[in-house]
């Protein structure tokens, strides 16, 4: 790691022990700063969106809120590199399938500890070297945490109080408004063309008058989209500054 910039790291546990165990092995390693430590799942969600970690050790069971929770509420906030901490080989799969980087079963040692770190090390460096715009977005599918690759994404729309995520013939659900997800995305990827719709710009196609006479977005799958009166000019000017061909 280069020297210019250390890896940022948050350790959330509701057990003082357990985060002192994990501050201590961090602080053995010079390539790592620790930004914040949690005791709750809650307090975690604001201090991970505010500091912007690059590691996030967590802590599976904490009493209302716990590890998974804090993965789902943190969607694209996610840290490039999670480590799920827990005292039950149970959670081990589900870490997993939530799309840890590892997990640590406790107790540990400093051999394991070490190993998790190394990979985490890694994912980080890859995540720096990775372009504008990439990222992933955690959300609960059918019992279990999965991610999605922000790039992946076809297009969203307003679903009452959730955001329904369109990826090839599937759609995900995300505790997440349609406002929150335009100023955390990509403004060089995604454009609001609704007041309810945002795409993709890199799946448009076309922008076509149906046969009532109104405007429509057509991405390359065929979906057809509505395109408000509102959002033309912006989504017509913002395809051609993404190097699209004008299109009419």
């Amino acid at each position: 790691m280069s020297e210019a910039r250390k890896i940022r790291a948050v350790i959330v546990d509701d057990e003082p022990l357990a985060r002192s165990n994990i501050a201590v092995m961090l602080r053995r390693d010079a390539d790592v700063e620790i930004v914040k430590e949690c005791g709750s799942g809650k307090d975690a969600v604001i201090e991970i969106r505010s500091a912007k970690p690059d590691l996030l050790f967590l802590d599976v069971q904490m009493p209302e809120f716990d590890g998974f929770d804090v993965v789902e509420a943190l969607g694209k906030d996610l840290p490039a590199a999670v480590v799920f901490v827990t005292a039950y080989d149970e959670y081990a799969v589900r870490a997993f399938e939530a799309g840890a980087l590892d997990y640590l079963l406790k107790p540990f040692d400093n051999a394991r500890f070490e190993r998790t770190l190394a990979r985490s090390k890694e994912r980080i460096a890859q995540s720096w070297n990775a372009p504008r715009g990439a990222g992933r977005i955690a959300l609960k599918d059918k019992g279990q945490i999965i991610f999605l690759e922000v790039g992946e994404i076809d297009w969203i729309e307003a679903a009452d109080y959730y955001a329904c995520l369109h990826v090839g013939r599937k759609s995900y659900l995300l505790r997440r408004s349609m406002m929150e997800l335009e100023q955390e995305l990509d403004e060089n990827m995604f454009c609001r063309v609704h007041r309810s719709v945002i795409v993709n710009l890199e799946r448009v196609k076309a922008l076509e008058l149906n046969a009532e006479g109104e405007n429509e977005v057509v991405l390359k799958n065929g979906t057809r989209l509505p395109l408000s009166r509102r959002h033309r000019k912006e989504v017509q000017a913002r395809l051609i500054s993404a190097g699209f061909p004008l299109i009419f």
